[in-house]
């Protein structure tokens, strides 16, 4: 059984050549990357009007890309965050570990670092994420792209 990105992907190996449109009421960057990654023309929520849907519609069957503001929005945001606000491959190793439950303590054995290291690593997560612990960095990462369920 697949889900709305496996169905395009799966479209896509068999050389199908579809303009999908993805109609949800996801707008997460975990939902929306996935699925312009594997082509997606467009992607709209469900609580658009009727007459923007349409347009979208007409606008996909001409292989025009569309987005709902909102989904936009969050990716001009997310291109436009500054490189201060990514986070760096330490502090993205920790999160991961982080975020598949493990402690400080064995994020540093996993790592080779100080317990003290992975507390000052995960306080600048907090501060790159605008969270201020470690469910909410996790919950964030997972929001913004950072973590995927593949790199959990």
């Amino acid at each position: 059984e697949l889900d709305g990105v496996g169905a395009i992907r799966a479209l896509a190996a068999e050389g199908v050549p579809a303009q999908v449109l993805v109609l949800t009421t996801y707008d997460s960057d975990t939902d929306v990357r996935p699925a312009i990654e594997a082509g997606a023309t467009g992607y709209l929520l469900k609580d658009a009007p009727r007459e923007e849907l349409l347009r979208a519609v007409r606008a996909a069957a001409h292989g025009e890309s569309v987005l709902s503001p909102a989904v936009a929005s969050r990716l001009i945001d997310h291109v436009r965050a500054p490189a201060e606000d990514q986070l760096s491959e330490r502090e993205r190793e920790v999160l991961e570990l982080i975020a598949r439950g493990a402690t400080n303590r064995a994020a540093a054995e996993r790592l080779f670092i100080s317990e003290a290291t992975v507390k000052t690593h995960l306080l600048h997560v907090y501060s790159k994420l605008g969270v201020k612990d470690r469910a909410a960095a996790v919950t964030e990462a997972f929001n913004r792209g950072l973590l995927t369920p593949e790199r959990r």
